[in-house]
């Protein structure tokens, strides 16, 4: 069976609506509610196959949202139509088990049946180890400068499906709608759709590959990556010859300010900070003193006396905090 029949098969399209019902979600540009999405394609499934069989199909433009980040910059999100968001969703399932076969044991982020977790666990295990000098590279804007050429051609080592890739490059280039304007999207893949995580995660492996040939220890996340090594004169070593890769090889641009050489106690990776228990003798994590005061500023927030809403519904919301909070830094020492 062809690739792109597969994806287009009845199992799997029933199996990304359902994934997309359950996220629920905004409306992109065409304004149809996740509610509406199963008429919609009760009338027109067999059209929508058809067109995509025939190339015929093109992705509406992304509607541009921004959210704000911690650091006060805003982050730039793409929301595909619901329609969209089905078909990306469909193309996934079928892509995921074939690139997870490639993807390293080392990368964490976006997978099925990897967790933040388990990236803080291998870090550890890491220092513990003697590799306490951490070379920590920062992608700037990750998903904004992704140069479509070489992922194609990485996505195309893997898939020879011609109509799969050409549906997918579709993708890339279907453009933004910001403040009612269209905006082109010639680089860079929207953060916001299904497929952009698992995008991420091919480009992203050639650098996993490098790093495994060269036989480093790391640790990634998405677009976050840590280097462990012993020495600081390693460190400076491995910092240079991987962000010329970076940006040589893969076209990617690293940001210089973010990027350090760092010991245990200046890292925070995924929410987390370590520090050296001098008890037992080894690295251990906690909550980052800013994951801290984020926390604090969000029960603050849902704290607030003039906040006029039913006070079970402002429990309900304390308890999923709380809990979630808690249940995420479990492994850390909550001192």
């Amino acid at each position: 069976m062809q690739l792109l029949e597969k994806i287009l098969s009845n199992q799997n399209m029933n199996e990304a609506y359902l994934r997309v019902y359950r996220n629920k979600g905004a409306s992109g540009v065409d304004g149809i509610t996740v509610d509406e999405l199963n008429q919609y394609l009760k009338e027109n499934k067999d059209e929508l196959r058809q067109r995509i069989r025939t190339r015929k199909y093109q992705p509406q433009a992304a509607l541009r949202v921004e959210i704000p980040k911690e650091n006060g910059k805003m982050r730039k999100l793409g929301i595909p139509t619901v329609v969209d968001r089905v078909v990306q969703q469909a193309i996934h399932q079928v892509l995921s088990p074939i690139f997870e076969k490639e993807f390293s044991e080392y990368s964490y982020g976006f997978r099925p049946n990897r967790s933040c977790e388990m990236a803080i666990i291998k870090s550890l295990e890491f220092l513990n180890d003697g590799y306490d000098w951490i070379v920590d590279i920062d992608l700037e804007r990750f998903f904004d400068t992704v140069n479509h050429d070489k992922l194609m051609r990485i996505i195309s080592n893997t898939i020879d499906d011609g109509d799969v890739i050409s549906l997918i490059r579709k993708y890339l280039v279907s453009g933004v709608m910001v403040k009612g304007k269209y905006e082109e999207t010639p680089i860079g893949t929207p953060q916001g759709g299904n497929l952009s995580p698992l995008l991420s995660n091919v480009m992203l492996n050639e650098l996993d590959k490098e790093l495994e040939s060269r036989g480093l220890h790391f640790v990634r996340y998405a677009d976050d990556a840590l280097i462990f090594v012993k020495s600081e004169k390693a460190a400076n070593r491995v910092m240079e010859s991987v962000v010329k890769f970076i940006e040589k090889k893969l076209g990617l641009i690293v940001n210089a300010e973010k990027s350090k050489i760092a010991r245990p106690k200046d890292l925070k990776f995924l929410g987390f900070g370590y520090y050296y228990d001098s008890k037992n003798k080894k690295y251990q994590v906690r909550p980052h003193p800013m994951s801290v005061q984020k926390f604090n500023r969000k029960l603050r927030q849902l704290t607030k006396r003039n906040w006029s809403i039913p006070l079970d519904y402002r429990i309900l919301k304390l308890k999923q905090v709380i809990f979630g909070w808690v249940n995420y830094f479990r492994i850390a020492n909550m001192k």
